[in-house]
């Protein structure tokens, strides 16, 4: 750990050794008849760790950089953001294309800014449903209009690699505002946003 302006800072290139998830990983490894000693298992353990605290302590860096909006009926759509997340029910990796649209009322969002919204609420245990919800509700704080819908397609691992085994992809919505009650302007983003 080093400290840098008077904070404290986890360098997570590597994880220390007493870090618990090395001796989950190792476990992992002798549970399923695997040698965590053995040459190409020896520092699996530690890449494990090293993963999962960079995919749990991700930092999306600033999310609320605005600009001034010349007009307030413009519906502006940012589309197939790639997100991966981890399903909470089987801890298996889901990815998923996220659209964003939204009316802007005065202000408007930076583009990069999608993204790192999208990509803060995927870095945890999550359900589809909930992402889009939670990232909804950050586009709605962060640009101050109602009118925000989210759209995300998915395929799950948990689906894809186990149970059933067969590929699908599902698609989860969150309508805020006009879009929740504007049949018409659901209609456009639907059209807009088909891949």
């Amino acid at each position: 750990m080093t400290t840098h302006a008077g904070r404290d800072i986890i360098d997570l290139a590597e994880p220390p050794d007493e870090d618990p998830l090395v001796d989950v990983a190792r476990q992992l490894l002798k549970e399923i008849g695997e040698d965590p000693d053995r040459d190409g298992l020896r520092d699996t353990p530690q890449r494990f760790a090293r993963w999962w605290r960079e995919f749990v302590d991700y930092h999306p860096g600033t999310v609320e950089t605005l600009f001034e909006s010349t007009t307030t009926s413009q519906l502006v759509i940012v589309s197939d953001i790639r997100v991966w997340s981890l399903c909470e029910h089987h801890l298996l990796p889901f990815n998923a294309a996220v659209t964003i649209a939204y009316r802007p009322t005065g202000h408007l969002l930076g583009l990069s800014k999608f993204a790192r919204v999208a990509h803060r609420h995927a870095h945890k245990l999550q359900v589809q449903e909930r992402l889009v919800a939670d990232i909804a509700h950050d586009i709605t704080t962060i640009t101050g209009t109602p009118d925000v819908a989210v759209i995300a397609r998915g395929e799950h691992l948990c689906m894809t690699m186990r149970g059933i085994k067969a590929s699908a992809l599902m698609t989860s919505t969150a309508y805020h505002g006009a879009f929740a009650t504007d049949s018409a302007l659901r209609g456009e983003l639907l059209s807009l946003a088909r891949p």
